[in-house]
Parts: structure tokens; sequence; C-alpha cells
């Protein structure tokens, strides 16, 4: 597997540099799918400029990424090409041992199952096999090297390729079963967009699974590993914001980047939801809706949990999405990390209903978004309300494709326990409905 593995790299690395040695990379760089307020690389290049003056790269409302990023990038400025190349490799290879690791867990699971006859006798069909699986990393990195809106972010420059390297450590060391790691790796996820935090639920889920401890709230030894857990993760987030004041000697950063995520003050248009409902909002409404706006992004992870705790890696998978939809500053990066997922629920095609359609959907909208764009503000034939229009056909399109997913999940969770085929009380056929 090593072999295809390599051979995806290497044409992954050669489309990026074509791409940079391009006329396309300008303007992929200033498409305002690809790069938001917060990861832009012009503004990273603004705030370094100010910091080689010897002035706060936060004094102004320019720069709002985290004092790490500044600091990695003052060093490394001259190869910042080779660097978002080896972020995205990293992240390919990250993502394809975690999801080999994962097989191999869910092989022997199910082989478990089948031995306590815990299934029903006729859903052979579903049951999945090792040849079925052996080719699922290696999609999966295929998926996010070779995704247009992976390569066209990686050609932006936009910081959000290293936010994905981060959460795909994350989730490795997770499915490794490192609590120490998983811990340190969410902490510096958060540190850097503070979405991340929701992803402490699956994470503490997947672990104590791998520890065979029962999720159960009235356990003793549930309280203490989620206690251990919550400590290693934030004791690595307090360590890393102090390192950040260090760097700086000043807390600057803090009201700058956080505040900025949660505040959104720049309507700059993107491919999310907020720019637009704020830009024609009254002032004293904002902070109501600001709330009511952010909370979603947090809002469906205890649900979420208590359906999906015997199965938390779909739980981190669903949780991703949810992120890369509700956030503030959403960019067509977000959403290629949790696209490389699908590979690794393959097995649930056959339950989706609407793939192609919202296939469809999703596509169209992505050669939509730059006709529009042009239309509206070099044209002056449109107005924002065109581009509203299909950033927003584009979100309720991500929203039906996870909902899609989540149902195909349960339902095929239920016909394994219940046979595929389901009959009424009178012996007539019943048919599944998810309500």
């Amino acid at each position: 597997m090593a072999a295809p593995l390599l051979l995806v790299v290497l044409v992954a690395v050669t489309v990026r540099a074509a791409l940079y040695r391009s006329s396309l990379a300008a303007f992929i760089s200033e498409r305002v799918e690809v790069a938001s307020p917060l990861n832009a690389w012009k503004r990273v290049v603004e705030g370094l400029a100010l910091l080689d003056l010897g002035v706060s790269p936060y004094s102004g409302a320019i720069f709002h990424e985290t004092p790490l990023i500044i600091y990695l990038f003052h060093f490394l400025i001259e190869y910042a090409e080779l660097v978002f190349m080896i972020t995205d490799v990293l992240t390919a290879v990250a993502l394809y041992l975690a999801i080999q690791d994962f097989n191999k867990v869910v092989f022997k699971k199910q082989k478990l199952l089948i031995e306590l006859d815990k299934y029903a006798p006729d859903v052979a069909e579903l049951i999945r096999t090792p040849m079925e699986m052996h080719y699922i990393p290696l999609k999966v990195a295929l998926f996010y090297l070779l995704n247009p809106y992976t390569v066209m972010s990686c050609v932006a420059k936009s910081t959000c390729a290293i936010n994905n390297t981060v959460i795909a450590f994350f989730i490795l060391a997770t499915i490794k079963g490192s609590a120490f790691l998983s811990a340190v790796f969410l902490a510096l996820a958060t540190y850097q967009s503070l979405y991340p935090l929701t992803l402490f639920a699956p994470a503490l889920l997947y672990l104590l699974q791998r520890q065979f401890i029962p999720i159960k709230l009235k356990s003793k030894s549930f309280w203490l590993y989620t206690m251990q857990y919550a400590a290693l993760y934030l004791c690595s987030l307090v360590v890393i914001i102090c390192l950040s004041f260090f760097l700086l000697n000043s807390w600057d950063f803090i009201p700058s980047v956080y505040g900025f995520i949660l505040s959104v003050p720049d309507l700059t248009p993107n491919i999310g939801l907020f720019w637009y409902f704020f830009a024609e909002m009254f002032e004293h409404f904002s902070l109501f809706f600001i709330c009511v706006f952010q909370i979603n992004v947090f809002f469906y992870t205890i649900p979420l949990a208590i359906k999906l705790k015997e199965h938390p890696v779909f739980f981190m998978f669903v949780q991703i999405a949810i992120i890369s939809i509700f956030k503030s500053y959403p960019t067509v990066g977000d959403i290629a990390l949790y696209m490389a997922f699908l590979p690794v629920w393959s097995h649930l095609y056959r339950f989706l209903r609407n793939m192609f359609l919202l296939s469809c959907v999703l596509i169209v909208c992505s050669l939509l978004f730059p006709v529009l764009w042009h239309l509206w503000i070099y044209a002056g034939s449109a107005n924002s309300n065109f581009y509203y229009a299909i950033t927003l056909t584009f979100n309720i399109g991500q929203i039906l494709l996870i909902s899609d997913y989540f149902y195909a999940f349960l339902r095929r969770e239920y016909y394994l326990t219940h046979g595929l085929h389901l009959t009424r009380q009178d012996g007539t056929e019943a048919m599944l409905v998810l309500k």
C-alpha cells in the first residue's frame, strides 16, 4: 500500500507545484471561498511586516491568526509554498494511518459481535469484508490530496491547511489510543480556531472504549478517566496560551483572534451563513443573533454524544462537518477535511437517498460561486442577494448530505440487529422511518 500512497503524494505535490508557478495562483489566493479574514495569506504577510517593524501584529484590525503561526512563518517565510505542500501531505498520511487502524478496530468488533450472535441472521450482505476495507485508507488520502478544495487552499496558502493538519494528527492520536497526544493536538486545534473544542466529546468516548470503561454516569472509572483527559487537555491549552504570551509579551492576541471569531466584526463575503445576515441586521439586534448563530456549532454535541456514544468516529466525522458549515469564517479547506472521510462510510451508499442530487448541487454551487461574484462585483449586473443565495444553497446541500449519511448510518445499525426484512404484526412488509 506504500507505493500507491507515494504515487498519490507525488501527483498531488506536482499539481500544487505547477499551480504555484501558474497565473492561477494569484486568482485563487484572492477568492473569498478559499481565503477568509482569519486565514488569508496576505494578512499573515501584513502581520509579519508589523512584527519586523517591532509593532504588535494585533495593533490593527488586519491580522487575526495565532502567535504560533506568525512565529512559524517568521522563520519559514521563504519556504512558505513548501510548508503548505508538506502540511497537506502530513494531513493525508495522518488520515491514512488513522483509518488503517480504525478499520482494524471495526473488523475486530464486527467479528466479536458475529461470534456473540448479536446480528440478525439475514444481514450477511451488510457485513464488511477485509477486501472491501483494504483500499479505504488510500481512498481517504486520495480524497484529501486531490480534492480541488484542498488544492485551492494550498495554492492560496490559506492557514486553514495547518488547522487541518493539527486536527488530522488529533484524530490519529485518538484512534491510536494515546490520551496525552490526543489532548495536546486537540488543545492545539482549539488554540488555532476555537471550534474544535466540540471534538472533545467524540475523542473521550473513543478513548473510553479503548480502555473498556463503561460509559455510565454512575461509574467512578468513567468520571476518573474523563477528569484525567480534561486535565490533560486544559493543561496543554494553558501551556500553549502562556507560550503565546511569552512570545509577544502581550495578551492582545486573545481579543484579536478569539474575540474576532466569536463577535464576527468583519463581514467580508464568504461561503458561511453569517456575513449577509449581519450586514442586513440592525445593530442593536446583532449580539442576540450572534449568540444564536454561534450556539449552532456547540448545540448538537450533547444530542449526538447520546445517540452515537457507541460510534465515536462517526460522531467525530459529523461534528467536523458541523464545524465547517456553521463556523463564522468557513472556507473550502474546512469542507475538504470532512469530505476526506466519505470513503470510510462507503458501506452506507446503498442507504443514501439523495447522494446524486446533493453531489450535483455541491458541484454546481462550487462552479457558480466565481460566476455570481463576477456579476456582483465586476459586471454590476447582480447584487449580494445572488451570491448569498448560492451560498445558502451550498450550505443547505452540505446539511442535507450530512443528514443523509446520519440517516443511512442509523438505518444500517438498525438492520444489523433487527434484520433486513422487517414485518408488521399482521405479517405485511414494514418500512423503516427515521423520526
